[in-house]
C-alpha cells in the first residue's frame, strides 16, 4: 500500500468510529463516512475497505491487538503463578477491555461498537482476526474458566453470557466516557462477572434445559430417520 494512503484510511476509521458509536452501524452511510472522514475521492471508502464490514474490521482490528495483548498478559500470568482464583479470571476478561475506556484515539467507541456487534444476534460480527482458535485470548480464557463451572451452566453457554454482558457494560459505561475514575465501575463489574460465573443453575432452569435438550434431539433424530426413509423409497 502506498505511504500516502495510510492517512486517508485512519481518517476513514475515525470518522467510522465517531458515527458507528453515535449512531449505530446499520444506521450511518458509507457516504456519510466518507464526508465525515474529509477524503476527496467520493468512492475513497469503497476503495480502502470494499464495503460496510470492511470498515467494521478495520475499526475492529486498530483497536483488537491491544486487547487480545493485556489479555494473554494476565492469563500468562495466571498460569505461571498456578493460580485458583475466578475473580483473577474475571479481571482477565475485562480489564483489558475497561482499559479502553481511557484510550483517546476511539477506544470508548470501539466499545460502543463492539457492544452493539455482540448484542445484535441478526447481525454478523466481522472478524478482525482469523475465527476463534488456539491463539485468541478468549478462547484461552474460556478454557481457563470451564474447570469452575457447573456442567449445566457450560451447557447453558454461561461464558458466552458472561463475555456479554461484560461487553455490553462497558458498550453503556462508554458512552458517557471520559471520566475521572473508571475503577469502581470496573471493580464492581468484575464482581458481576465472578457472580454470574458462580450461580448455581436452579433445579427449574436445569430440567427446561434438559427438555430443550431432549426436544432438539428428537427433532434431529426425527429428521434424520425421516430422510432416510426417503432415500430407501
Amino acid at each position: 500500500m502506498a505511504r500516502d494512503a495510510e492517512p486517508t484510511r485512519a481518517a476513514l476509521v475515525a470518522a467510522a468510529e465517531r458515527l458507528f458509536a453515535a449512531n449505530g452501524i446499520d444506521r450511518v452511510s458509507l457516504r456519510e463516512i466518507n464526508r465525515a472522514s474529509g477524503a476527496r475521492n467520493t468512492v475513497a471508502l469503497q476503495y480502502h475497505f470494499a464495503d460496510r464490514d470492511g470498515i467494521v474490521r478495520a475499526v475492529l482490528r486498530k483497536h483488537f491487538p491491544e486487547v487480545e495483548r493485556l489479555r494473554h498478559e494476565l492469563l500468562d500470568a495466571y498460569e505461571a503463578r498456578a493460580a485458583s482464583d475466578l475473580r483473577e479470571l474475571s479481571e482477565a476478561l475485562v480489564l483489558p477491555l475497561a482499559a479502553q475506556l481511557a484510550d483517546s484515539d476511539g477506544g470508548p467507541e470501539y466499545l460502543q461498537i463492539s457492544a452493539e456487534l455482540i448484542n445484535l444476534p441478526t447481525r454478523a460480527e466481522p472478524e478482525p482476526e482469523p475465527p476463534e482458535g488456539s491463539s485468541s485470548s478468549i478462547y484461552r480464557w474460556r478454557a481457563l474458566v470451564e474447570p469452575y463451572l457447573e456442567q449445566d451452566a457450560t451447557r447453558l453457554h454461561r461464558r458466552f453470557t458472561a463475555i456479554r454482558f461484560a461487553a455490553v457494560e462497558l458498550g453503556r459505561r462508554a458512552e458517557s466516557a471520559p471520566h475521572r475514575d473508571d475503577r469502581l465501575f470496573v471493580s464492581q463489574l468484575v464482581d458481576l462477572v465472578v457472580a454470574l460465573l458462580r450461580a448455581p443453575v436452579s433445579p427449574q432452569t436445569a430440567k427446561l434445559a434438559a427438555d430443550r435438550d431432549r426436544h432438539r434431539a428428537n427433532g434431529i433424530g426425527g429428521r434424520a430417520a425421516g430422510a432416510r426413509a426417503k432415500a430407501l423409497r
